[in-house]
């Protein structure tokens, strides 16, 4: 299976199998396009025709082009063989060992975000505040249950974390004693919107947190028409000079700006650039995903904007790039020659399975977007996981689970979507979300040819 498609003067031809990406000029590029389903007499009489004008394109040029395709196909470079199916089919059979969990450490919010998937932070439920007695229990529950995963990860995650930090230091503070009595290795991430992040997290979260998620929507009229506090007041002014000297102390570090854009701003890189010109380089804007009839929900005539915004983004990543003043986007992050392996590949982040969710209750999900979902619940810390039917219900979801992924160019760079997603959109994890699917595919395109040119 291939891809062929256009970005500015690029002609870009992606085998699906063999993750080779070729850049052709635009006769190899239409050649390329005819080769399976046509005769090596039709198309250079097809390409003749096109191109008669150009002296340069003459019949010897044209059978020395198909040699080379041909030696492309013979090499496995181009209509590679799909030999990733059955692999498919074993990992689901693989032994069920925990490498990640999100910690909820509060089940409530100091903001009250209108498009919050979480509900102001409290789920669907009670507020809470996960005690130290049950973060340590997820602790060890996820040692114990790690195998032979040595790198572990711990995301403490709310509603807004910031508001048990006590909790959250305590937390650390074990998991360093645990890591080195048991010979892991524990990376400690924290999500905040910014409100209490003051000198005091920021020291800590500098030395102890392997990756640090800000949330910022972009733009002031951006970022305040939805992430405000209770008394309906905007964040933007509290938020910003702590993300700003946040940042600065974090060196060499890990961090990402996390925005979100809605049906009210689809010129999202405005929001963007915002960020990069203010100095924050490592960016992910993602768009809200909520229920057809919310007003901030995206549409399907937003579609075309939001094609066009990703391309330009591309376009001026680029720029700023050959300029020495780059930055990256979370989206566009793509490794040609050395990415994921072949079974991250196929089955994607592992919720349900090797990643799951903790609540203050010490009861466990798939992940953060099922907590509070009740038929979504796995088990508890006590017990483990003892809703094993769903485990397996989620160890199926891969690039290969979906009839409507089987002809699709991209299935091995989004590994069939997030199951999360699919569910919320058709009320399975085995669905397929499809708006996400198109602006999935778009990213990618633009994401390879911001590597192309850089």
């Amino acid at each position: 299976m291939i891809h062929c498609y256009r970005f500015d003067d690029l002609n870009i031809v992606l085998d699906t199998y063999s993750g080779s990406i070729h850049m052709v000029d635009p006769v190899a590029y239409d050649i390329i396009q005819m080769y399976e389903d046509n005769t090596r007499g039709e198309i250079i009489k097809y390409i003749l025709g096109k191109f008669g004008d150009d002296p340069t394109v003459t019949e010897e040029d044209i059978n020395k082009c198909l040699d080379d395709i041909e030696e492309l196909k013979n090499s496995g470079k181009l209509w590679a063989e799909d030999k990733y199916e059955n692999v498919a089919v074993d990992f689901n059979k693989r032994r069920f060992q925990i490498k990640a969990l999100c910690l909820h450490v509060a089940h409530s919010c100091n903001l009250n975000c209108s498009y919050c998937f979480a509900s102001q932070g409290k789920y669907h439920g009670q507020r809470a505040l996960m005690s130290y007695e049950v973060g340590k229990a997820a602790i060890d529950f996820l040692i114990a249950n790690s195998g032979y995963h040595k790198n572990l990860d711990i995301d403490f995650f709310g509603g807004e974390p910031l508001m048990n930090w006590d909790v959250v230091k305590q937390l650390v503070a074990y998991g360093r004693e645990q890591e080195k009595i048991h010979n892991k290795n524990i990376r400690f991430t924290l999500t905040t919107n910014g409100v209490l992040l003051d000198d005091e997290v920021t020291e800590f979260c500098n030395r102890e947190m392997h990756n640090v998620v800000l949330s910022l929507d972009g733009r002031k009229e951006v970022h305040d028409r939805f992430r405000v506090d209770m008394k309906g007041d905007g964040s933007y002014d509290r938020i910003l000079p702590n993300f700003k000297n946040f940042v600065a102390k974090r060196g060499n570090k890990s961090y990402y700006m996390r925005g979100t854009y809605t049906h009210f701003n689809t010129d999202f890189l405005n929001d963007i650039l915002h960020m990069a010109d203010m100095g924050f380089t490592e960016l992910s804007m993602e768009p809200v995903v909520t229920s057809p009839d919310d007003p901030s929900a995206l549409t399907e005539e937003d579609l075309p904007v939001l094609f066009e915004q990703y391309e330009q983004l591309a376009r001026e990543m680029i720029r700023r790039n050959k300029e020495g003043r780059g930055f990256t986007f979370y989206h566009y992050m793509l490794d040609l020659s050395c990415g994921p392996c072949i079974y991250k590949r196929i089955a994607g982040c592992g919720s349900g399975t090797e990643y799951l969710a903790v609540t203050p209750w010490g009861d466990l999900y798939p992940c953060h977007q099922f907590v509070g979902d009740e038929k979504y619940k796995m088990g508890n810390l006590e017990e483990g996981v003892t809703n094993t039917a769903l485990r397996e219900k989620f160890a199926s979801c891969s690039a290969y689970s979906r009839p409507e992924c089987k002809d699709c160019w991209a299935k091995l760079y989004c590994s069939g979507g997030c199951a999360a997603n699919s569910y919320h959109a058709t009320g399975d994890i085995n669905g397929v979300y499809e708006y996400g699917c198109k602006l999935f595919k778009k990213r990618i395109e633009c994401a390879i040819a911001v590597k192309l040119k850089s």
